[in-house]
């Protein structure tokens, strides 16, 4: 998620009080609340008694007099950083104390009284599921009364989440985001003021072997079957015409388990397909369809002249990644307060191991890129609980005290009518290289976008870093480094020939990396993290004597 005050606004105070200056919060370009510099100090005030002033990180100071519209714009850029560090910290961030904050601030600003109301949130099929709920409950507790309204059991619904999508004219959905515990559902899709965009429940895990666990029970098998019928159908599964046909014989016989056993042999089987976009793979400016699955990033794309290929990106191989936005000046080459904006343009990149010693950046420009990374996140959040031998059953947060509210009337997830004929005008496809060294990219120096500093406007402007491998060539130290530290391999009882992770304290927050099978070089490697107070890297070495 991606937190930006990209705009003031000067507000009379209620019932003809003073009037001051509101900072509009948004989250991932939309505005979530507007909150005043009093209200931001309270909750810093908060944190600090709660967890120290050691672990937050800079808050612009009191004035004593009025500001000046400049002192305003640095006031500002001051919250937004301030706002931005507390939520990538993995303390603060997930705090009950800043969500709650969010949360009230949210339905205050939406002017949404709290009372109870009917939402409806969808099934992956398009089934329709009502479930009453308060306009001030959050995430999870919706969560919970859609399992409840299905009667799937609480221990299955860390496996599932709601998702906030934008149905096209064609019925498909066009994910925006996974809904977060700091919002409230009900306001949040209200607030959008469209019919446009609607709630999905759909499975929030990408390895297929965690099925098994859902597919025990029915209700679960029966939401699987139903996302995955409708994933063949709109063709986010790759199926051939005898899969097809043997899948439908299946369907015939009321084979749910058997259908979903083969269905998970298919290309992309679980995988979340995203709209149309450009990337520069293999060459600048290409068509291509993302999806996201299987630790892996999936590009589609056509060259002219040549046959529909498919390239894969392996998250383990990916050194690093992040998000940029950028927003064009208005005509002119200026910017004022209150001036107008152009569309804001998202970009993805990502530091891809193209061989044994090549690294590569790899961008894709597409207004679902921050979906995107939050995919790449969470597929390496999973396989860092997978690999230290965790359970998925514990990556949602249960609330201290919380109770799973049971509902009076209960509702079936319907069987999907059998499949329809496969579109014959839908084309196979091949894989773009068997290996992607042999892919030849166009070498770029760093992800950036092709206006010129003076096109963007720096205040919106924003990076986000992913977690890639340790066993990577490390670039050059940056002169602003404060905090390094060498950890002794023996601290982290690492093994060659298995996947490991580091965990490094940097500035009071933890920075995680993960890879596969590291061949230590008598040269640095590392990776890269972040913490409240900026960027930091952290490097391994190897020696002939003892390793670090």
């Amino acid at each position: 998620m991606h937190f930006s005050i990209p705009e003031t606004e000067s507000r009379s105070g209620d019932s003809g009080g003073s009037a001051y200056v509101a900072y509009n919060i948004h989250v991932n370009g939309v505005l979530h609340c507007r909150v005043r510099y009093s209200q931001l100090l309270g909750l810093h005030e908060q944190l600090r008694k709660e967890y120290g002033a050691n672990v937050l990180p800079a808050f612009p100071p009191k004035k004593l007099f009025s500001l000046t519209p400049a002192e305003v714009e640095q006031r500002r850029e001051q919250l937004e950083k301030y706002m931005q560090a507390v939520r990538q910290d993995p303390l603060l961030g997930s705090s009950e104390t800043f969500n709650s904050f969010l949360r009230r601030a949210q339905q205050e600003t939406q002017q949404v009284p709290t009372e109870e109301v009917s939402l409806e949130v969808l099934l992956s099929n398009g089934q329709k599921v009502l479930v009453s709920v308060l306009t001030s409950d959050q995430t999870e507790d919706v969560l919970e009364a859609v399992a409840a309204k299905l009667d799937l059991p609480d221990d299955l619904i860390g496996y599932f989440s709601l998702f906030l999508v934008r149905e096209k004219e064609d019925g498909a959905f066009s994910f925006v985001r996974k809904l977060q515990e700091f919002e409230l559902p009900y306001v949040s899709v209200t607030s959008l003021r469209s019919q446009e965009y609607k709630i999905v429940l759909r499975k929030s895990y990408w390895d297929s072997a965690y099925d098994d666990d859902v597919m025990e029970n029915r209700v679960g098998l029966n939401l699987l079957y139903a996302q995955t019928v409708s994933d063949i159908e709109r063709g986010w599964i790759l199926v051939t015409k005898e899969q097809h046909r043997q899948l439908k014989s299946l369907q015939e016989k009321v084979s749910k388990k058997e259908f979903l056993r083969l269905a998970q042999t298919l290309r992309h089987y679980g995988y979340l397909r995203f709209d149309a976009c450009v990337a520069d793979f293999p060459e600048k400016d290409c068509p291509v369809v993302v999806s996201a699955g299987n630790s892996e990033l999936s590009l589609q794309l056509r060259l002219p002249g040549q046959q529909l290929r498919e390239g894969s990106f392996r998250v383990t191989r990916m050194r690093c990644w992040r998000v940029t936005s950028s927003v064009p000046l208005p005509s002119g080459g200026t910017s004022s307060p209150g001036r107008g904006r152009g569309e804001v343009r998202l970009e993805l990149a990502f530091e891809y191991l193209m061989s044994k010693d090549r690294l590569q950046w790899v961008t894709i420009t597409s207004p679902q890129a921050i979906m995107m990374s939050i995919c790449l996140q969470s597929m390496v959040d999973e396989l860092m609980v997978k690999k230290s031998g965790g359970s998925i059953r514990k990556m949602l947060r249960r609330r201290v005290g919380g109770t799973l509210r049971r509902s009076d009337s209960q509702q079936a997830v319907k069987s999907p009518p059998l499949l329809e004929s496969p579109d014959a005008s839908r084309e196979s496809m091949v894989k773009l290289s068997s290996k992607l060294s042999a892919v030849s990219l166009r070498g770029i120096g760093s992800p950036s976008t092709d206006a010129s500093a003076s096109d963007v406007h720096g205040n919106f402007s924003f990076s986000l870093l992913g977690h890639g491998p340790p066993n990577l060539p490390s670039p050059s130290l940056p002169p602003w480094l404060a905090v390094q530290r060498i950890i002794p391999f023996s601290e982290l009882a690492l093994n060659a020939k298995l996947a490991f992770s580091i965990l490094h304290k940097v500035h009071g927050t933890m920075a995680t990396c993960l890879g596969e099978e590291p061949q230590l070089p008598p040269a640095a490697s590392g990776f890269l993290g972040h913490g409240p107070r900026g960027w930091a890297e952290v490097s391994v070495w190897s020696g002939p004597a003892s390793h670090h």
